[in-house]
């Protein structure tokens, strides 16, 4: 069975070949970069870590490109209340990304352009617009793009430009012809930082958010390309207008497939920063070992939505536990290659192929370590493990994880849950007092009360 990946361009699943024999090349939008990646965050770079290690272990290579908006409203604001330079804010968060998402194991991209190196690209691409008259300079000092003039926009989203004009809410009054129009070039403001500024032949300024990405997309890995990814809220109007730039000034596709992954929810709202129900990825470490992290996110399929709770991260590590065990029966054998034709690799294979199917071929993984505890095999306690390393788990010693229980929760941080258990059986809320046992008790910790107070000691 050759992969099929869901095309939400077409709406449908479709067999994919890269345009290059071999090679496929594919763009993902980032973070834009003024604070700490929440678990939202996470759950988008996990899932097209995913993609890109499936398709090196079917044998492809992969020009994997994960841009870094690293000029924008949001970042000029942090660093004009932190009495720091954007660089200095960028540099910072970028640094803290990296070292977040690493300990998640979410490999890092071929390329991590920074829109700031690529404002050159995309003052050409914008000239391009402008000349085949798809841009125009308004009164305000701002170049936007004429959407209707850009035959078949909204045919990502589905949203026809009757649609689009019916959901207007508010009266243009910012020099655009038309309310569809967005920015490609912003008029810069006395109030900006020197260093948000470039000076061009469309006056000074910098460029809109979505020019950035098909600047970017289009210097890295040309025209037209494999596969562009991001989250769903990117659809529209974000990967809209990168349709509309980039094929309007080439005319040529810009992607084959288009790949979005499903939201973070908590109590069934999505997790955002604007919301502020978000949980950065370093308080999640603060209370799960990072390996439990990525499982919770990996054994869901990309697409769907992704509840998150304690009660669910707890499950995810008790799950976890389970295949570790299996494999700290026996010591598996190191193989240099995937044996495909086995029953087990072949259903793997079968449900990673089928939109990367990660929920099947999780389940794959429990009925080999199911077989793993009856027949102690060596060869499939290996073959548990290497099918574990397409999806970036069970790479670890069995035992130190079995052992360690409340990896990546240090001594203060068990000392404050007990604290709060303690807090809660004094307001007699017993539920609460509960919660709290048995959360530990998920990671490994096991409380012991007495006349003296409460100790722990992790479980054997």
């Amino acid at each position: 069975m050759s992969l099929r990946i869901y095309n939400t361009l077409s709406r449908a699943l479709e067999d994919f070949s890269p345009l290059e024999p071999g090679h496929v090349r594919m763009y993902v939008c980032g973070m834009t970069i003024y604070d700490l990646c929440h678990i939202g965050h996470a759950r988008m770079m996990m899932a097209f870590d995913v993609v890109q290690r499936w398709l090196k272990a079917s044998g492809l290579r992969v020009t994997y490109v994960r841009n870094i908006t690293d000029i924008d409203d949001k970042i000029i604001k942090r660093a004009l209340e932190r009495g720091i330079t954007i660089r200095q804010l960028t540099d910072e968060m970028i640094a803290a990304m990296h070292q977040d998402i690493g300990l998640l194991g979410i490999e890092p991209p071929s390329v991590e352009p920074r829109a700031t190196e690529y404002v050159p690209q995309m003052l050409s691409l914008i000239g391009q617009l402008e000349g085949k008259g798809l841009a125009y300079r308004a009164s305000n000092g701002d170049v936007n793009y004429s959407v209707r003039k850009f035959d078949g926009y909204g045919k990502l989203s589905g949203k026809s430009l009757d649609e689009l004009r019916a959901g207007e809410r508010v009266a243009v009054l910012d020099g655009k012809e038309d309310p569809l129009d967005f920015v490609l070039w912003k008029a810069s403001k006395p109030e900006e930082p020197p260093e948000a500024k470039w000076d061009s032949s469309f006056g000074s300024g910098r460029p809109g958010w979505h020019i950035e990405c098909s600047a970017m997309c289009g210097a890295t890995l040309g025209e037209t390309f494999d596969i562009h990814g991001g989250g769903a809220d990117l659809q529209f109007p974000h990967h809209e207008n990168e349709i509309a730039q980039s094929e309007g000034a080439t005319g040529k596709p810009l992607a084959k497939f288009w790949v979005h992954n499903g939201f973070v929810r908590v109590d069934n709202e999505k997790m955002s920063k604007s919301l502020g129900n978000f949980f950065t990825i370093r308080d999640v470490l603060k209370t799960y070992d990072a390996e439990t992290v990525r499982f919770f996110i990996v054994r869901a399929h990309y697409r769907s939505a992704l509840n998150y709770s304690d009660a669910h991260l707890d499950d995810a590590r008790q799950a976890l536990k389970r295949l570790y065990t299996a494999l700290s029966l026996v010591t598996p054998s190191q193989a240099a290659s995937i044996d495909w034709t086995n029953p087990y690799a072949a259903r793997f294979k079968a449900a990673m192929d089928e939109d990367f199917g990660t929920p099947e071929a999780v389940a794959v993984l429990f009925d080999l370590a199911s077989e793993v505890n009856k027949t102690r095999s060596v060869e499939l306690a290996g073959l548990l493990q290497a099918l574990g390393g397409c999806l970036g788990i069970l790479q670890g010693d069995p035992k130190a994880f079995l052992q360690s229980g409340a990896a990546g929760v240090d001594e203060s941080e068990i000392q404050a849950q007990i604290a709060a258990r303690a807090a809660a059986k004094a307001a007699k809320n017993f539920a609460e007092a509960d919660r709290i046992r048995n959360h530990l008790l998920a990671q490994g910790i096991v409380l012991k009360d007495s006349a003296a107070g409460t100790t722990w000691e992790a479980a054997q």
